[in-house]
């Protein structure tokens, strides 16, 4: 079984963005890049399967800047195989990401994708379920448990009810959640064995992909401080700022 892991370059979770002086992006700057947190579930899920003798070959695949790269190699340095880079610089909405992913699909032949259920930076949660349509395939969001039986991902997701498990025939696309696993520390001698590993580069034209943008961004604002909390004496005096002030009781 082969699969594709595709993951995204992100701020690090532990920075806390700005604002750019000008108000239209973020400011990147000297600023800490990494795996997306999703996507390293995503790679740990993969590595796992293959331990288990269920996978025999990782791919992992981004779409990005050169840069990127670094985060290729950080996924092959926990398990991955090989990677595919296919270069664009900007920024690719979700819908151009996902037709690029399908290109690379239609290459590889994967029986099992493997993808984080949104990235830390845009929070679409739109590119696994776009790639599943674009490829006719059938998806499992949100897993928090995945299995392979008798040739199918059964996938266990969290819903309002309780849990729902959800059989899907191969290749399937699936989306991770965050109690799926808990990702891996890549070792030093993990590391330096992934600068060897296969890295191939490939552009959207040689994927017969036309990348455009149908998205403007207008400006970007930090979300309003939040207001300091009081200390209420009385019960009374609780339902009194309620119903006066926040208003939230009739």
């Amino acid at each position: 079984m082969k699969i594709l892991v595709p993951v995204k370059r992100v701020v690090d979770a532990n920075v806390k963005v700005r604002v750019s002086a000008d108000k239209s992006s973020i400011d990147l700057s000297n600023v800490k890049m990494a795996m997306n947190p999703f996507c390293e579930i995503a790679v740990e899920e993969a590595v796992r399967l293959k331990e288990q003798g269920v996978a025999t070959e990782i791919v992992a695949v981004t779409v990005g800047e050169e840069k990127s790269q670094e985060q290729l190699r950080t996924a092959m340095a926990l398990g991955a195989d090989r990677s595919i880079w296919v270069e664009q610089t900007g920024f690719v909405e979700p819908l151009a990401v996902a037709k690029l992913l399908k290109a690379v699909v239609d290459r590889e032949s994967p029986d099992l994708i493997i993808l984080g259920k949104q990235s830390i930076d845009g929070d679409n949660n739109q590119v696994g379920q776009m790639l599943a349509a674009l490829c006719d395939m059938p998806q499992g969001t949100f897993a928090f448990r995945l299995s392979i039986e008798n040739g199918r991902a059964l996938v266990s997701r969290e819903v309002d009810g309780g849990e729902q498990v959800v059989s899907l025939s191969l290749p399937a696309v699936v989306t991770t959640d965050l109690r799926l696993n808990e990702p891996r520390y890549a070792k030093l001698p993990d590391i330096m064995k992934a600068k060897k590993k296969p890295l191939d580069k490939i552009t959207p034209a040689e994927l017969g992909v036309i990348v455009s943008s149908s998205m403007t961004t207008i400006a970007v604002h930090e979300p309003p401080g939040r207001k300091a909390g009081i200390i209420v004496g009385s019960t009374g005096e609780l339902v009194d700022k309620l119903r006066n002030e926040a208003k939230v009781i009739p």
